[in-house]
């Protein structure tokens, strides 16, 4: 069910699914898509978790603030909307940027969470550089200029002509994202380095890589795991998006890890 929390810098859209009494599950999307990105992860485990979504900062039909913020910030919007929802701890499920807000809520609210899969991303996605002139270019032409590039970063050829649907409406997405919001995230992620810190997240951690993934390698994912107190990783066929090109293998793995971690009721 679709629903809006009013917050004091934006206006959140997001979407609850499962059970109300079920142990609780928080996705986290990548930059430039919206809680669509997880639906073969609510087809696959509604029926035993309640499944919370949300879309960030100036994605989907959620609102972007005036002013700039961090991932710090991001991570605080999470914050509110479990408090809103009356949940004490919840699992944490983010890919790219969302792994990110992962990583501060692993190393600053540690007490929030059962457990932390962070899929696709790194302690640091880019540079500065790249990111800052990425946010002046939407800024001055719009997301047309990244669209073409996109869903060869996120997908394999294979899933391009095999699911030419979904991607379609993936790029959709992408294309309707608002400007200013996927700049202020370009710039939060122009600043996040959690390298120095992530040895600090104690909570049970499984990190998921897409094989073929050009933006945050197996590597990075490896580092991520090893870096961690409690941290174990696996890599699955497929590029950035790598839960939607290969839903099968991630609902598995991802089930398995939320079983090990799941108080009894």
């Amino acid at each position: 069910m679709s629903h809006f929390l009013e917050l004091a810098s934006h206006r959140m859209h997001y979407c609850v699914d499962g059970p109300s009494d079920a142990p609780a599950i928080v996705f986290c999307n990548s930059l430039g898509t919206d809680l669509a990105m997880w639906d073969p992860q609510v087809a696959a485990l509604a029926d035993e978790y309640r499944i919370v979504r949300y879309d960030r900062r100036g994605h989907g039909q959620s609102s972007t603030s005036e002013t700039g913020f961090s991932i710090a910030d991001l991570a605080q919007d999470v914050i509110a909307l479990i408090d809103h929802l009356n949940l004490s701890r919840v699992h944490f499920c983010g890919l790219s940027i969302g792994g990110l807000v992962g990583q501060h809520l692993g190393i600053h609210a540690s007490n929030r969470l059962y457990s932390l899969s962070l899929c696709a991303t790194a302690s640091k996605i880019g540079d500065y550089d790249s990111w800052t002139q990425r946010a002046a270019l939407i800024r001055k032409e719009g997301m047309a200029p990244l669209l073409e590039a996109t869903a060869g970063r996120w997908f394999n050829d294979s899933f391009i002509e095999q699911q030419a649907e979904t991607v379609k409406q993936i790029l959709d997405t992408f294309a309707k994202t608002l400007p200013e919001g996927y700049a202020q995230c370009c710039e939060a992620l122009a600043q996040a380095d959690f390298s120095d810190d992530i040895r600090r997240i104690t909570v049970p951690t499984l990190c998921i890589a897409g094989k073929q993934d050009p933006v945050c390698t197996p590597d990075d994912l490896k580092r991520l795991a090893q870096g961690v107190q409690a941290g174990s990783q696996l890599s699955i066929h497929g590029k950035h998006i790598c839960n939607m090109e290969s839903p099968d293998a991630f609902n598995q793995a991802f089930r398995s890890f939320l079983a090990l971690h799941t108080p009894s009721a």
